[in-house]
């Protein structure tokens, strides 16, 4: 009996000290993706900030993963 009290009192104590899960709206900024990141994952032949450039970074990835281009 003692050792299940003390069991659910540990339990009890876990379970206070977890972090509460809040998003936070002010690093979480909801933008375009052809805005950007700020990081070293940037493409080198894009330009932040120009969709048009967005785009055809996007369809230059994507041929390489058609298969009616790829099978002969």
């Amino acid at each position: 009996m003692r050792l299940a009290a003390t069991l659910l009192l540990a339990l009890t104590l876990m379970a206070c000290s977890e972090k509460a899960q809040i998003l936070d709206v002010k690093k979480n900024v909801d933008v375009p993706a052809y805005m950007g990141a700020k990081n070293g994952f940037v493409e080198k032949n894009w330009t932040p900030g120009d969709k048009t450039s967005w785009e055809a970074q996007l369809k230059s990835r994507s041929k390489g993963q058609d298969e009616y281009t790829r099978v002969e």
